[in-house]
């Protein structure tokens, strides 16, 4: 197997003030072309620890990739460290300079000598030309093993991944095919859903195919994964046991691949004509954050009331003072006149609704934290869903959104 490790370089990485995606996009992007991520290391903008974690990575793979300290400022020391790795020294691009001068020309901004010397370049790298800003990408190669080192700045890291490391890395090694289907399911956990496929698991793993469990709040992935020489065969082999798996766990696939639950429910809407509102007081809008991501939602997607507090669900939503009173705001009789309110306020097919408790305080011993109320307001009536999700405040936000579209899709779906 292929191996590849990345080095990340930056301060702001280890003190946390900036999260490091751009290890997680190459992860994905080296695994689809074949090579195997052996591990990821964060230094700081030091250059004897730099020096360092190109040394051990130099020992482990043949590739290394690089990201960060590539900036025109001082405190960015990357260049003048991989000259010195490398015994070279720093002169002056002249074909880099021109893309720069016109960079800055193009959107009409004064060029300061600091980007001018972005141009500077150490003379024993091929230079990665990066189209997107003004720091090149830089490829060595140094006794037998392949350093590329690239900008932090992920809209820079991916195009230059995407159109110049990629492609030289697959001409250069004959990596292994590599094929991957993941079906997503929604309503069960981790654990249910080993128990359920275990006679499945343990056959497709003796046919050589790999399984992987991928687990978030309200969402588990089931990644199939198969590697070899013929990615024809490969593909066929996956896709027939990824067949097999969405039969025993139907009720509860609502996707595949690249999916997500609110897109799958925006064609729904779009597909059937009709269009949604909401009425959202413990998820605090993240249901209308997640639909509006999804572009062209306009067409079916009217609006959302926040009603955290109790009078605004009597004054916006038409709540009764009476249900409050009698049954509490997370309750039944609540959560579903809140969807019954938003749909008639909004003029649309189908409301949704959230009330609960989402904590971490606030529980009583009635109604604990996690304990949430979701409804569903749509042509043939009103029902509603009751369910406790736990302690922690973010993941009942997020596990209560989801349930809540998944409410509606399986709607939609009869």
């Amino acid at each position: 197997m292929l191996l590849a490790e990345i080095i990340t370089i930056g301060d702001e990485l280890l003190i946390g003030q900036t999260v490091d995606t751009n290890s997680a996009w190459m992860a994905k992007a080296l695994n689809l072309s074949g090579i195997k991520l052996h591990q990821v290391t964060t230094v700081a903008d030091e250059k004897e620890h730099i020096v360092e974690a190109m040394q051990n990575s130099a020992r482990r793979s043949k590739i290394v990739l690089i990201t960060g300290g590539l900036g025109p400022t001082k405190d960015d020391i990357t260049k003048a460290t991989l000259c010195e790795y490398f015994e070279t020294h720093l002169e002056m691009n002249s074909t880099v300079l021109q893309g720069i001068e016109e960079f800055f020309k193009q959107f009409d901004r004064p060029m300061l000598e600091s980007n001018r010397n972005q141009a500077m370049l150490p003379a024993a790298c091929e230079v990665l030309i990066n189209t997107r800003g003004t720091a090149s990408g830089m490829w060595f190669e140094k006794d037998g093993i392949i350093f590329v080192s690239m900008p932090g700045v992920p809209y820079e890291m991916k195009g230059l991944m995407t159109d110049e490391v990629l492609p030289r890395l697959k001409k250069r090694f004959e990596a292994p095919a590599i094929f991957h289907k993941t079906i997503l399911t929604q309503g069960i956990g981790e654990s249910f859903l080993a128990e359920i496929i275990r006679n499945w698991e343990d056959k497709i793993r003796a046919n050589g195919l790999k399984l992987a469990y991928l687990p978030s709040p309200g969402l588990v992935k089931l990644r199939i994964s198969a590697y070899g020489k013929d990615e024809s065969t490969l593909r066929d082999e996956v896709l027939s046991a990824a067949e097999e798996l969405k039969c025993i766990i139907s009720e509860y696939v609502f996707g595949e691949d690249e999916d997500t639950m609110e897109s799958i429910v925006g064609d729904l809407l779009k597909l059937k004509n009709k269009t949604l509102s909401l009425a959202e007081s413990c998820t605090g809008g993240n249901i209308s954050k997640i639909i509006t991501s999804i572009p062209g939602s306009s067409a079916f997607y009217f609006g959302c009331a926040v009603t955290y507090s109790n009078a605004s669900k009597v004054d916006v939503l038409g709540a009764q003072s009476e249900s409050l009173n009698k049954f509490g705001a997370v309750s039944k009789a609540i959560v579903e006149e809140m969807a019954l309110g938003a749909k008639l306020k909004f003029h649309s097919d189908y409301a949704l609704a959230t009330s609960g408790v989402a904590g971490p305080g606030g529980g009583t011993m009635e109604k604990p934290v996690g304990l949430v109320w979701i409804a569903l307001a749509g042509p043939n009536g009103v029902v509603s869903e009751k369910y406790n999700f736990g302690n922690s405040r973010e993941r009942n936000i997020q596990r209560a959104s989801a349930m809540a579209l998944d409410m509606l899709r399986k709607e939609l779906l009869k």
